[in-house]
């Protein structure tokens, strides 16, 4: 893991819309420019915090993607949710000031360092970033209970095909395409963060594929009929 001295201008990052508020005037936005302290940069594989650490900052991923997982008490991983560019992480780490999970790194990745101290204060002057952050936690609360009512109560095909949807809207946020996405994640980590096992996921990809619903080749999928895959699940459950 290495952290970089560069200095970074929210102001002028693409990703600005989706992980800042919008609206904000010069002085305002300089003001949360002082916030980014650096940007840091994870090696796949590599942990950007763990589990018990203390809490300084929250981060917003810049490049890359992230896992955010659990040891269980028999010794497993237990896979709690996957971070994309232009989302915040870390939030997990404010209610005991040390974070409860561990982040990982899914292929190399890129982050702002935000101290949550410089956050608070700037957040007192600035209320449209106090509200913003009330919106991500907000939103983060929103996706614990979808995670909740795909574990409750879906088959195995309604829970693949909310995911493979959440997973194309939020790519789709970020400018790429509605129907086409590569799986940073394998199989088994899809299979945790669902509550199914590695097979059961593996033979879900393969009817969906076999249906003309999806093509898949390895980690590259694409969407060949979004309606049948809406059709699987209740609307509500790909809202978070």
């Amino acid at each position: 893991m290495t952290s970089t001295s560069i200095k970074v201008a929210c102001s002028s990052c693409n990703l600005r819309e989706l992980c800042m508020p919008v609206g904000l005037s010069v002085d305002q936005m300089e003001r949360i420019d002082e916030i980014v302290a650096t940007r840091r940069k994870i090696k796949r594989g590599s942990a950007l915090f763990r589990n018990g650490e203390t809490f300084t900052s929250l981060y917003a991923i810049r490049t890359g993607f992230f896992k955010t997982s659990i040891a269980t008490e028999d010794g497993r991983d237990q896979v709690t949710g996957f971070q994309m560019a232009g989302e915040i992480i870390g939030l997990d780490g404010i209610v005991n000031d040390r974070h409860s999970c561990d982040a990982i790194a899914l292929e190399d990745a890129e982050v702002c360092v935000m101290p949550y101290s410089s956050l608070e204060e700037v957040s007192r002057e600035v209320t449209a970033l106090q509200h913003h952050v009330h919106k991500v936690m907000s939103r983060e609360i929103v996706r614990e209970h979808g995670v909740m009512l795909l574990l409750g109560s879906m088959r195995a095909e309604e829970r693949l095909a909310a995911f493979l949807l959440n997973l194309v809207q939020r790519l789709h946020a970020r400018g790429f395409s509605q129907h086409e996405l590569i799986l940073r994640m394998t199989r088994e980590e899809i299979g945790s963060y669902l509550g199914l096992k590695l097979e059961t996921v593996s033979r879900t990809f393969s009817k969906f594929a076999e249906e003309n619903i999806i093509e898949v080749k390895q980690r590259h999928v694409r969407i060949l009929d979004t309606d049948k895959l809406q059709g699987l699940i209740n609307t509500q459950a790909c809202a978070a």
